[in-house]
């Protein structure tokens, strides 16, 4: 997780507590949070695919956990590939239904967060990610969005999937 943190660090120099918390959580739970009715999420993934817009250079696959459990699958390079949408759909649904999540891997991630940052390798400083997960905490670690400075930078577009639910053809394609 160290090394994963870094590196979203680097690659992304203007995300604000908020996304540092959303990566946790997202490493921690997966996207149990994000499909609660299916044809509302496939409506969803039809019209992002279909308004993507530039964004910045990215992998297709990009591992968000230890041991890359769970990972971001990057929707403009899933289109440059020309992958079905119906199978990210399908493991991103299974992912929401069969991945066993954990609240204290957020604290246990965020944590981590907190001595990258005591080291100086975060733009925030410890007792900012302890305190901001701690409030999180309280209020039984909600999904949050990403911040709108985050957004307007980096324009994410992204579905959170647990590796061993994802086809071959997306995985032969990365």
């Amino acid at each position: 997780m160290r090394r994963i943190l870094a590196a979203h660090a680097a690659r992304y120099p203007h995300w604000g507590i908020d996304d540092l918390y959303k990566h946790l959580h997202q490493a921690a739970l997966g996207s149990e949070h994000a499909v609660s009715d299916i044809a509302r999420a496939r409506d969803w993934l039809a019209q992002e695919l279909g308004g993507l817009g530039p964004g910045p250079e990215e992998a297709l696959i990009d591992p968000i956990s230890p041991g890359g459990e769970v990972v971001r699958v990057h929707l403009r390079p899933f289109v440059r590939h020309r992958l079905e949408s119906e199978l990210l759909l399908e493991a991103f649904i299974r992912t929401a239904r069969r991945f066993q999540g954990s609240a204290d891997r957020i604290v246990e991630y965020a944590q981590i967060a907190a001595d990258l940052a005591r080291g100086g390798l975060l733009r925030f400083d410890a007792d900012e990610v302890t305190d901001f997960v701690a409030g999180m905490n309280h209020v039984g670690f909600p999904a949050v969005h990403h911040s709108r400075a985050f957004q307007a930078e980096y324009r994410p577009a992204y579905r959170v999937v647990a590796r061993d639910e994802l086809p071959l053809d997306i995985i032969a394609a990365a």
